[in-house]
């Protein structure tokens, strides 16, 4: 049995005025051996696994956690099956509410406008499911190799691209960046449209739509002869090729336009999500299971994997030479590396609680100003 902290607890009742606020006092414990807290401002009692993964879960916590763990470094449900003894339906409901879990942590970490991202990448890749095939989209911010999230679709379309660029634009701490993309023509109509800024000039109409300064985008386009790529172009839609090698020199991401990092994270998604396998025999059913799989293995590898380009020199008199990081520590959102355990536990504030506004006439004896009152 786990110890129970309430300075590290919240109030989950919506209608709560003392909702989501951490350390504010008014959480004490119910039950030790029942796991479950109280808020002494609504009264209300829930237990510590309330917004995680594990609320109502008869299995025991570490069970879980190392099914999911295995799942997030390549291993196929059918070996969790046959080893474990589980019904496969009940390790695709974990799988689902650990993804579900995860992008709530990503939202309300990662796309809070707090990634300085510098050189962002994006690129795409399909996904075999039984009978058929999906579009799977995700970017990247280069220096931090910070996952920013992906989006799994249908079709690749336009509606695809936007809805990836609309993640990356809710994790922009500022606007002037460069993106380095392949030659699909939606990245060029797509990441403008994000981030342009409304410009008032006081005329009548709608109000101008201007590009925010300093805005980068750069295409790579292949050419394929016989699945092979014969040749590779490098197109400069937004910004100069000046421009575009500085901050490729600043943030030591290469010399030349490329979108060698997204690539490089499409393998380890194949490598570390078994459903992605190239010709392999665990295919995923349904689009869900692979989002709810993208989601853990994402939250995963920002939060809880090393990443070897992002040690540092450890301080002098230390008795290790490397100080190993996290993308997550690179980012700035975190001072450790996680556990998968720590990640599936953190527990997402809701909104703080606004009083409503009152509606009819004024309660009797609120003060009036009089018929003949001048201001």
């Amino acid at each position: 049995m786990s110890n129970m902290n309430p300075q590290t607890q919240f109030c989950h009742n919506l209608e709560c005025p003392a909702r989501g606020q951490v350390g504010a006092g008014n959480i004490r414990i119910f039950s030790q051996k029942q796991q479950r807290y109280d808020c002494n401002v609504c009264g209300k009692t829930f237990t510590a696994t309330k917004g995680t993964p594990f609320y109502r879960l008869h299995t025991a916590v570490d069970v879980v956690t190392l099914v999911l763990t295995l799942l997030v470094h390549g291993c196929p449900a059918q070996a969790i099956v046959a080893a474990f003894g589980f019904d496969e339906r009940t390790v695709a409901d974990w799988q689902q509410r650990a993804g579900s879990h995860a992008q709530q942590v990503h939202e309300h970490l990662v796309e809070q406008g707090q990634v300085d991202r510098q050189h962002v990448q994006a690129d795409e890749l399909w996904v075999k499911l039984v009978g058929r095939r999906v579009w799977m989209a995700m970017a990247m911010a280069v220096p931090s190799r910070l996952w920013l999230g992906g989006v799994i679709s249908p079709t690749r379309d336009k509606a695809l691209i936007t809805a990836l660029v609309q993640r990356v634009r809710r994790a922009a701490v500022r606007t002037a960046i460069l993106v380095c993309v392949d030659g699909l023509a939606s990245y060029a109509s797509a990441f403008p449209a994000a981030f342009r800024h409304v410009v008032h000039t006081g005329r009548r109409g709608r109000p101008r739509l201007v590009l925010a300064g300093g805005f980068q985008l750069a295409q790579v386009v292949k050419r394929y002869t016989q699945r092979r790529v014969a040749r590779v172009t490098h197109r400069v839609v937004h910004g100069t090729m000046a421009a575009i090698t500085t901050v490729l020199s600043a943030t030591r991401t290469g010399a030349m336009i490329n979108t060698a990092y997204i690539e490089r994270l499409n393998a380890t998604f194949r490598s570390r999500l078994s459903c992605l396998t190239r010709r392999g025999r665990a295919i995923a059913r349904t689009q869900a299971l692979v989002t709810a799989g993208m989601w853990l293995l994402g939250g995963s590898y920002n939060f809880c994997t090393y990443h070897a380009s992002l040690r540092e020199r450890a301080p002098t008199g230390a008795y290790y030479k490397w100080a190993e990081r996290t993308p997550a520590m690179a980012a700035g959102l975190t001072d450790h590396r996680w556990t998968l355990n720590e990640l599936l536990l953190y527990q997402v504030p809701p909104p703080a609680w606004v009083a409503p506004k009152r509606r009819g006439r004024p309660p009797k004896g609120t003060a009036r100003p009089s018929a003949g009152a001048t201001t």
